[in-house]
């Protein structure tokens, strides 16, 4: 599975941006993110039916993940500088005993996306 996220930029505190990332339903996604010098934190994730989604506490009311058909997005409002990071998708079996939350769920990881969100 070849992943490959699309959408980041450089942004004002407040904006608004929406990442989309193609993946067939046969999959989960879960979006991750990596500030500079920091490691790589989980930030959404999508069941592959779309019957459930999951949220970091950091985000949550903000970000919205979403599915249609072969393409999940991530609409990010609100957006603050501490969201500067670049942005993941990855893909991950429709089930697993793995947590959306954990890197370990997927199996294929994109190229990310630079966000930037100056103050």
């Amino acid at each position: 599975v070849q992943l490959q996220a699309y959408g980041g930029g450089l942004v004002q505190t407040g904006a608004s941006l929406r990442l989309s990332c193609a993946a067939s339903t046969d999959y989960s996604v879960g979006w991750f993110r990596q500030a500079p010098g920091k490691e790589r934190d989980f930030v959404a994730a999508i069941r592959y039916d779309s019957r459930g989604a999951y949220y970091a506490d950091s985000v949550k009311g903000r970000f919205t993940i979403s599915r249609d058909k072969n393409t999940v997005f991530l609409q990010m409002n609100s957006l603050k500088p501490e969201d500067t990071a670049v942005y993941y998708c990855a893909a991950g079996p429709k089930n697993s005993g793995e947590s959306y939350r954990t890197e370990n769920r997927y199996h294929s990881w994109g190229r990310g996306t630079l966000v930037t969100v100056s103050s």
